[in-house]
């Protein structure tokens, strides 16, 4: 019975279910509110970016500044031991920043995204240090490598007598080179250095090379070529171009000096050793690598009698190394700058110590990236050396002025930034402010003085264009593979023709090296900063000099003393690396491009002799 009034309740359950799923369902619920998950995902990238970049600040300072440590202890006291420890912090270093930057690549889909100070540092992380391979051996033996080329080169030309080593550095050979006029005598100078520590230096280098891309691969870049131009704010493949643009816009300037140089050193020596047409013998500048002209000077001088620039016979005869960067100091101080603090007295190397082997080559630190000041060189009571300290203070007081920022934005806005700072307080050392400091006796001022001062400061500067170019062109065809190792001297030359109009001395061979006789070859030092810089210079010339009203010859303006060019250019300063370069020029200079035109403006009245004295000549080469 139960069975039987079950059947008819559930046949009639169903014919209810029938007759309902004839008419509209009932509303829905409401859905859950929905989760875009991409968003969820990018806002939790972008969190974990910030994270990241505040966390990397304190382990990249470690490594940068042990780094720093045992380079500065190398540099100034040569030692196997000191070497091995270079190497290793170096190994360390580059290992453990290679690691960050393939860590910080998880961050590439929300770059965009990121805030701008953010982004920066990310963006800033991959120029830290040379990257490391992932083979750990690679890694090893690219900073041993590197370590070996540097140690080479400072300690220069050896030789083993009765069982005891002696060494002669580039400061000895430098010299040897400076007031000598006989061509069999510098040539055989010339040669030593170049057959020896070039040489020297040829198979270390080529091994480097391979090493050094395997590196650059290691965090996203085809070789080191592609990683050196990326470093400049723009896009890789447009720098070059731009180095280009910037060369064309002062090559005639050049030009017209190299063919009255060449005149000159003609009637010297004759078409024997200096022919009427074509390059000139690299030997016979007074320079080892020919990229400065300014020990020349009393050959080429316009004008003799007239406003002679000499400040070494009163360095020689009333400085010490100490009080020559102490002028320097009191340059920066004038400006409002604050002055280096008690370490730097107590921490630099001033001269060459005795009984020890040192990289005499002129640098600036902050050693540990905290205010610890120092330079590094081997002074002596003469002009170019007065010079070269005011050059080195000016990385000092950039690194004052930024240092309380984030390790990644303690540099320059671009390297070439750096090396401009002191250059441009260069360039307001005229003779009227050599005369206030009593190194010289009067400054004329009339048309023959102008030429004369300006003759000077061109041997230095203007000579130096074409081989800041060339150096780095040199080196993006070898880091290409552009250039094979046979290659490497002949290609060196070609260079050297091409942008300079300088020849080698005699035939070299595909066995040299010449190349690794320069100081930032052995050191993997990028040179087209140095390039960048002579523009630069002279473009902070001419803005800080607008900006405290001058309105006469820019080669006659200085700002010494000057508290309003002072707070100018320390604003710029301040802001190191945080910003685009294009940001930071801007800031100073009114102008988001690099021009050279203030070098012509600059030497303007020069340019014009010059190219009166070479009427009839073949300029060129």
């Amino acid at each position: 019975m139960v069975a039987a009034v079950r059947t008819p309740c559930l046949a009639a359950s169903i014919l209810l279910l029938a007759a309902c799923s004839k008419k509209d369902p009932p509303p829905a619920p409401p859905p859950a509110p929905a989760v875009d998950n991409a968003k969820a995902a990018n806002d939790k990238l972008i969190a974990e970016a910030k994270q990241f970049v505040k966390d990397a600040d304190p382990k990249l300072r470690k490594l940068l500044v042990d780094a720093s440590l045992a380079e500065w202890t190398n540099e100034t006291d040569i030692t196997k031991e000191h070497e091995a420890a270079t190497a290793k912090a170096s190994e360390i270093q580059s290992v453990e920043i290679t690691k960050m930057v393939k860590a910080a690549r998880r961050f590439d889909p929300v770059l965009d995204k990121l805030d701008p100070d953010t982004k920066r540092q990310l963006l800033l992380l991959k120029f830290q240090a040379q990257p490391a391979p992932d083979d750990a051996k690679q890694a090893t033996e690219l900073a041993t490598t590197a370590a070996a080329m540097q140690s080479t080169y400072g300690k220069g030309v050896c030789a083993v007598t009765n069982g005891k080593e002696t060494c002669q550095d580039i400061e000895f050979y430098g010299k040897a080179l400076e007031t000598n006029r006989h061509p069999a005598e510098l040539l055989k100078t010339w040669k030593t250095w170049h057959d020896s520590v070039g040489h020297a230096e040829r198979d270390l280098f080529s091994k480097y090379v391979g090493l050094a891309n395997e590196g650059a691969k290691a965090i996203g870049f085809a070789n080191v070529t592609e990683l050196w131009q990326a470093n400049y704010d723009m896009p890789a493949a447009t720098f070059a171009p731009e180095v280009d643009r910037l060369w064309n816009q002062v090559k005639p300037l050049y030009t017209q000096l190299h063919c009255y140089a060449r005149r000159k050193l003609n009637t010297m020596y004759g078409d024997a050793v200096v022919p009427k047409t074509g390059p000139i013998p690299a030997h016979l500048f007074g320079n080892m690598w020919a990229q400065s002209w300014e020990y020349l000077y009393p050959e080429l001088e316009p004008f003799k009698g007239v406003a002679p620039i000499d400040v070494t016979p009163v360095l020689a005869k009333s400085y010490d190394a100490q009080k020559m960067v102490r002028m320097g100091e009191s340059f920066y101080t004038s400006l409002g700058f604050e002055p280096l603090p008690p370490t730097f007295w107590e921490r630099s190397l001033f001269t060459k110590p005795a009984g020890k082997d040192v990289v005499c080559h002129a640098s600036a630190w902050d050693v540990q990236y905290n205010d610890d000041l120092r330079i590094k060189m081997c002074i002596k009571p003469q002009q170019e050396d007065l010079w070269v300290i005011h050059h080195e203070l000016g990385h000092d007081f950039y690194f004052q002025h930024y240092f309380q920022l984030p390790i990644l934005y303690q540099a320059g806005a671009n390297d070439g930034f750096h090396e401009a700072i002191g250059d441009t307080i260069q360039l307001s050392m005229t003779p009227a402010y050599l005369k206030t400091k009593g190194l010289i006796d009067k400054a004329d001022k009339n048309d023959k003085a102008t030429i004369n001062q300006q003759m000077k400061v061109a041997l230095e500067k203007v000579a130096f264009l074409p081989f800041a170019v060339m150096v780095d062109k040199w080196r993006w065809d070898v880091f290409s593979g552009a250039v094979t190792p046979e290659k490497y001297n002949q290609h060196w030359w070609e260079l050297e023709q091409q942008y300079q109009g300088i020849s080698a001395p005699e035939p070299r061979a595909a066995t040299d090296f010449d190349p690794g006789a320069k100081y930032h070859v052995a050191a993997n030092v990028p040179y087209m900063r140095y390039f960048l810089a002579d523009i630069l210079q002279f473009q902070f010339h001419r803005a800080l000099c607008k900006k405290i009203g001058f309105t006469g010859p820019l080669d006659e303006c200085s700002i010494y003393g000057n508290k309003d060019a002072g707070a100018a250019y320390g604003k710029m300063l301040s802001l190191g690396a945080s910003k685009p370069w294009q940001d930071a020029l801007e800031q100073l200079t009114g102008q988001r491009e690099m021009d050279a035109t203030a070098i012509l403006e600059y030497f303007a009245p020069l340019q014009k002799w010059l190219e009166d004295q070479n009427k009839g000549q073949a300029c060129g080469w």
